[in-house]
């Protein structure tokens, strides 16, 4: 039975304590969320006698004809008024105990609240896969006991003699099966009416009922053997072996591994359990994300600024929002690390977030280098068991550091001391869809209220909402603003030097590397440095046209032009749409006129180091973006090996803005700048000044000097002279005023409404139909609707509608479930709370 029309934002969960007692009056009833996609309601369950349900809990409940994974919400006295008692169904059984703590409990519900999204939703981006999936209830027969009072049937020749036809034949079923064991749901597929069969079976002991938790979170066991006796003379030679190999391991050693060693069989080790001499059994071994082995490092000496920084981090009292804006190469991390130190000893953890994946194996191994065993990586990218353990073991409560991406914000570390947002200006941190649309620097600024510990925001190119947060007139008490202006060892920031692409053009260079790029390409193969190539596309080229007709391929499914991929030598030449990843194989002759003048146009990741290859064809390259990083691992060998030296040049696109420390890059060169200028974005110049500042970053961090080589078409924009000086504060002030004028965040605050359908004319009417719904509101002022810039992504329209209203005066915001209403079934909609990506 469900509850209708349950607000979920205001719930008050009931503490730990207040748990059901068999036997007691109270509390009989609970209240759960059900993991049903379409259901967002509360419903309510009889507890049975012999369970004791926490609020928090994983439960496993009858769902209509399933079993679904579910949580306790909160325990009830007595049921809703309006549920008859007998048609409330029983909790099936408990899958996992105290998840959530009160204040856990509180940050998803104030996520749901914000960001409009049902709760169970939260929950679901907040646990690791398959938590809260499908639990299984199964049927297997007693080996060797039975129930009280029934032995006597189980020491029957015959124990099937005694049963109804129905029992017989589930029985015979089951024994037919080498372990015994079926599904439920098996068993009722194979035998008419297999329940009534099951409960006999059950009532005289024959059978046993379990739960199988969801398959994803079941722990991984492996056999390990354990040395009992002392060595006796009844041995042969080849078991003294064995146990002699035991004996030198501490006693203990996993079976696969005892075997690998002596090159035995297992049954010489059965042999040896049968004699008493050793132990086989089966234990829990922990997936988690293996990194190399690591020399120890200790704490380095600070610079003035660094110590100065560290001091006031440590001591703050309880909450706190810290802005740590240092320049690149400056030494944040070594800050991080040493404000972590001292925490760990007192018992607490720290949470470090990191915009990308491939940042982790960097940052990762300093971690551990400094902290060991205590580091944990929690990222999308693990397998979903190794995520399922390492979120285990945060549990167990042990001070740790654990490093992740965006979704490692809901880590459940207990006892939390510090949270770190690296990079915090990243737009990686921000999740368009699927819902909740979070930003991680928002949950981790309420995750550090409701724990009571600083948050420290650490960028060369701080987000603008960060420095007005900090440093504007409503920065509140507890706010710090920490600089770090100088590089480590007084390293000089690089030069920046301006290549303008129009005169290299009509000086007759028509290479796409200007005459400064190739004369510092070619002094770093002379002098046997290593430098990084920043394109802003991967692929080859960003379209290919008809040079009779002007046609261009387009995607069939998207409204954009498809992007040529060349794979290997003499390979199917590729069409691919970087928005469906729709391919197709290049054409001969043009669609459109039957021409076979086709032309490449724009430079991506690939045809830039097939160039590369042609002008230097001994500079040795490695190409680091998304088509080369897909495995699991592959970043961490792509910059393993650049790091040993293996490549002179680094070709990428964005990934190489994140925050890499690279100490032997002396040059930068950046092909084309402009790609990062002109879109139709009010975020564009904040987004192409940090892009630029940080890949520029990248050169001169170690022993040499660096230089950066930024080519571009427009030598006068705003954010290239502010990337030419290093100078955010000059930019910041510029891009603040027209932003304030305009009523932009930080000044303003943005929802985006994004429809989408199939159906083009019903998206438009549904865009429509929703902004007139909205216009009666005074409060706020309404943009659109307006198609996307793109109106077209793998078959479906898309139409936005922008709110823009004030930060400070929030107004009566629509009701979202009343707008959600006005969309038919056909028209998908998605509430972007403070969008950073409005095209």
């Amino acid at each position: 039975m469900y509850i209708n029309d349950v607000n979920l934002s205001p719930l008050l969960v009931a503490q730990a304590s207040e748990s059901y007692q068999s036997g007691a009056t109270l509390n009989r009833w609970v209240e759960v969320l059900v993991d049903c996609p379409g259901s967002t309601g509360l419903f309510t369950y009889r507890l049975p006698a012999q369970l004791e349900i926490k609020p928090g809990d994983i439960l496993s409940v009858p769902f209509g004809a399933q079993q679904l994974g579910a949580i306790a919400i909160r325990l009830l006295a007595q049921p809703n008024v309006d549920l008859a008692p007998e048609k409330i169904r029983e909790v099936e059984d408990i899958v996992s105990v105290g998840f959530f703590p009160s204040a856990y409990w509180e940050l998803l519900n104030r996520v749901a609240a914000y960001y409009y999204t049902p709760l169970i939703q939260v929950i679901r981006v907040a646990l690791p896969p398959g938590l809260l999936g499908r639990s299984q209830r199964r049927i297997r027969i007693i080996k060797g006991r039975g129930a009280e009072g029934n032995n006597y049937l189980l020491a029957s020749p015959n124990p099937a003699a005694f049963l109804t036809p129905t029992a017989r034949q589930v029985w015979e079923l089951l024994q037919a099966q080498p372990a015994g064991d079926y599904s439920f749901v098996y068993l009722q597929q194979k035998v008419k009416s297999a329940y009534r069969g099951i409960r006999e079976l059950l009532r005289f002991g024959l059978v046993e009922s379990y739960l199988e938790p969801p398959r994803l979170t079941r722990p991984k066991l492996q056999k390990a053997v354990t040395l009992t006796g002392t060595i006796d003379d009844d041995l042969t030679t080849r078991q003294r072996e064995i146990l002699e190999v035991l004996r030198r391991h501490n006693g203990e050693l996993w079976q696969n591994e005892l075997l690998q060693i002596c090159n035995a069989s297992s049954s010489i080790l059965k042999t040896l359990a049968q004699k008493g001499y050793i132990v086989i059994e089966e234990r829990e071994v922990l997936r988690t994300e293996q990194g190399p082995a690591l020399a120890g490092d200790g704490a380095k000496s600070l610079t003035v600024a660094q110590a100065s920084a560290l001091e006031t981090i440590q001591t703050l009292d309880g909450f706190a929002e810290v802005l740590l804006h240092g320049v690149t190469g400056s030494g944040k991390t070594e800050v991080y690390l040493q404000a972590i130190a001292p925490l760990l000893n007192q018992g607490k953890s720290a949470l470090v977030l990191v915009p990308e994946i491939g940042l982790t194996p960097q940052l990762t191994d300093r971690f551990r280098a400094r902290f060991g065993n205590k580091v944990s990586v929690y990222h999308s990218a693990l397998s979903d068991g190794e995520r399922y353990d390492t979120w285990r073991q945060m549990l167990a409560g042990e001070p740790q550091v654990v490093i992740g991406t965006r979704s490692a914000v809901f880590a459940p570390l207990p006892n939390l001391g510090l949270i770190i947002l690296d990079e915090e200006h990243d737009s990686s941190f921000k999740q368009d869809s699927p819902i909740p649309t979070y930003h991680a620097r928002t949950v981790a600024q309420w995750r550090a209220e409701l724990e009571n510990c600083p948050l420290v925001l650490g960028s060369a190119t701080p987000s603008l909402e960060s420095w007005v947060s900090v440093r504007g007139q409503g920065a509140g008490d507890r706010s710090y603003y920490l600089s770090l202006p100088e590089r480590i060892n007084s390293r000089p920031l690089p030069p920046v030097e301006i290549v303008d692409m129009r005169q290299e053009l009509q000086q007759g260079n028509r290479s796409i590397f200007s005459r400064s790029l190739q004369e510092a390409l070619q002094q770093l193969q002379e002098r046997k440095q290593q430098g990084i190539l920043f394109i802003h596309r991967r692929g080859h080229s960003t379209f290919v046209s008809c040079r009779s007709c002007g046609y261009v391929l387009e995607c069939p499914h998207c409204d954009v032009s498809l992007a040529y991929h060349h794979t290997e030598e003499k390979a199917p030449e590729l069409l691919r749409c970087h928005y469906c990843n729709y391919a197709r194989s290049h054409p001969k002759y043009c669609p459109d006129c039957t021409s076979p003048y086709l032309k490449f146009f724009g430079s991506g990741t690939q045809r830039v180091t097939q160039e590369l290859a042609r002008q230097f064809p001994e500079l040795r390259l490695i190409r680091f973006d998304s088509d080369t990083t897909r495995n699991k691992g592959s970043h961490r060998t792509l910059l393993t090996q650049f790091a040993n030296g293996e490549a002179d040049l680094l070709v990428g696109t964005q990934m190489l803005t994140k925050g890499l420390d690279l100490p032997q890059v002396t040059l930068v060169g950046v092909v084309a700048a402009d790609g990062l200028l002109n879109l139709s974005d009010y975020r564009a110049s904040e987004r192409a000044f940090q892009t630029l500042t940080q890949v520029a970053g990248r050169a001169g961090r170690g022993d040499d000097p660096g230089r950066v080589i930024v080519q571009t078409y427009t030598t006068e924009h705003q954010v290239i002279a502010a990337v030419r000086s290093h100078d955010y504060h000059s930019f910041s002030q510029a891009e603040l005023e027209q932003r304030q004028a305009l009523n932009y965040p930080p000044y303003g605050r943005l929802i985006l409404l994004r429809l989408s359908s199939l159906d083009p004319i019903q998206v438009q009417n549904t865009a429509q139909i929703i902004a007139t719904a909205l216009s009666t509101e005074e409060e706020f002022e309404i943009l659109g609707p307006a198609p996307a810039s793109i109106l077209r992504v793998a078959n479906r329209y898309r139409w936005q509608i922008l709110i823009k209203f004030a930060p400070d005066a929030l107004p009566q915001l629509p009701d979202w479930e009343q707008v959600r209403s006005l969309c038919p079934q056909s028209v998908s909609l998605t509430i972007d709370v403070d969008p950073l990506n409005i095209m």
